[in-house]
């Protein structure tokens, strides 16, 4: 009890400085604002902005010298942040975000000063800022109130004409990517950006969003049973840790063009797994769900996962049974990376083995959507 005291004191300790960092004079819009973009499943109520989910990000772009926003979580979650720059695997910083109505310094006139420079021209020119959750709805739900900047505030870059949804677990939240195979898994080590789906979106020049829980199944969780609640249930969810706040696809101004599917590895673990039978009627289940939300013909890959090629046979079921069109399959085997330098922690990939699962889903996905191949880097 007492360490777990102690590391309270601390994440509040940490929030409190940098409320009192931040300069909250100028400019101040809404988190709900339409100047601003959020990519992901959020809800607007009463001006602010929440989410859970990870990978959600917002574009924030001003005219100014700093940045700031007033904040809530319920927890503690980290965020990417991108300053004039694409999503690429390094941010330009990485911010904390927990306790209550705090004001945190996203862009900071130094931020800005170390970027540009003596180029006064290029720090006095509009700024876009891509801040991105990294941790995933078991750290927290963050509530954006507002963001204030000493300058203005400007029109976002609209969402993308490719976006993928991903459907997923661990590996999709990137669970322990940033940790050596020696660790144990700690939140400040995960992100979701240096993740297969990540790099696959980068790959694409596709926004991304992403439904997924570590542990889950399709249905049985982690050492679970399979009586639980399970990833065909968790899907219907605005929040990942709220059950009663249900995602309206249809309302949604965010369109996706593919959902890619990857689970299954926590429904065959421990050295157990459902019934074929059980498991089939699951998957159709979420297929189903993402058919009612775009379409009869929109696309859909469901990946199966490297660790038993039985559940190939499953989801090849659940695709045969189904009588839905534009379904597809492909499977992972245990060589698509090692389970040594391409692993992070509690047997995990890292970023090396999540690029080589990128590597073997691309061309799938190229051939789905149309999207051509392109001399781009897988990064």
């Amino acid at each position: 009890m007492k360490l777990k005291v102690i590391a309270f004191m601390a994440a509040a300790a940490l929030c409190s400085t940098m409320a009192a960092a931040a300069k909250t004079d100028g400019t101040t819009i809404k988190a709900s604002d339409s100047k601003i973009t959020y990519i992901g499943r959020t809800e607007v109520k009463d001006g602010s902005v929440s989410f859970d989910w990870t990978g959600v990000y917002a574009k924030v772009r001003f005219q100014g010298s700093n940045l700031n926003f007033k904040v809530s979580d319920t927890k503690k979650n980290y965020y990417n942040v991108w300053i004039d720059a694409s999503m690429d695997t390094t941010p330009d910083k990485v911010v904390t975000v927990c306790g209550t109505d705090t004001t945190i310094v996203i862009v900071s006139a130094e931020d800005i000063k170390a970027r540009y420079g003596k180029d006064k021209k290029a720090a006095k020119a509009p700024h876009q800022v891509i801040i991105q959750k990294r941790t995933e709805g078991e750290q927290g739900t963050t509530t954006i109130f507002g963001f204030s900047t000493d300058g203005e505030f400007l029109q976002a870059d609209a969402p993308k004409d490719r976006i993928i949804e991903y459907i997923g677990d661990s590996y999709t939240c990137g669970y322990g990517t940033e940790s050596s195979n020696k660790e144990r898994f700690k939140p400040e080590t995960e992100n979701q950006n240096l993740t297969y789906a990540c790099a696959m979106a980068r790959y694409f020049d596709a926004e991304q969003i992403v439904i997924a829980h570590s542990g889950m199944g399709i249905a049985r969780n982690y050492n679970g049973n399979v009586k639980g609640y399970f990833m065909p249930d968790r899907y219907l969810q605005t929040y990942d840790k709220e059950k009663d706040v249900k995602w309206d696809a249809k309302s949604s101004p965010l369109k996706p063009s593919i959902t890619v599917i990857y689970l299954g590895t926590n429904d065959f673990s421990t050295g157990m797994q459902p019934a074929e039978r059980l498991f089939v009627k699951n998957y159709v289940t979420l297929l189903k769900e993402i058919k009612d939300n775009y379409g009869d013909d929109y696309p859909i890959l469901c990946v199966a996962p490297k660790n038993d090629l039985l559940m190939f046979d499953y989801i090849r079921k659940a695709l045969d049974t189904c009588g839905l069109k534009n379904v597809h399959i492909m499977a992972l085997t245990k060589s698509v990376h090692n389970n040594d330098t391409d692993m992070g922690a509690d047997g995990h990939p890292n970023y090396a083995g999540h690029l080589k699962k990128a590597h073997a889903m691309i061309p799938y996905v190229s051939t789905i959507t149309g999207w051509e191949l392109t001399g781009n880097k897988i990064r």
